[in-house]
């Protein structure tokens, strides 16, 4: 499912017009962006939980050249899914 297809679900189970369907998508998108810049969790009960975790500096090789590198710490978003996400899936 990509986005506008996400939009066309939202805007017939809400029944709202698919513009005010985006604009709720895109918001909630928007919210979570700036949740995870601050270092915050947004934790959706019963769907999971996004979050920023810290990755290690590393070694890798450049599979073209065999030439080593060194990927510097950063961090990452991460999403944790709930278990009535889970149980849905199975």
């Amino acid at each position: 499912m990509n986005k506008q297809e996400l939009v066309a679900s939202v805007a017939e189970k809400a029944k709202l017009s698919k513009k005010d369907a985006e604009q709720a998508v895109n918001a909630v998108v928007e919210s979570i962006k700036g949740a995870l810049s601050a270092k915050d969790k947004v934790s959706l009960v019963g769907f999971g939980t996004f979050e920023v975790r810290a990755r290690n500096a590393r070694k890798a090789k450049n599979p073209r050249t065999g030439e080593e590198i060194e990927i510097p710490a950063g961090n990452v978003p991460a999403f944790r899914p709930g278990k009535e996400l889970k149980d849905s899936v199975e």
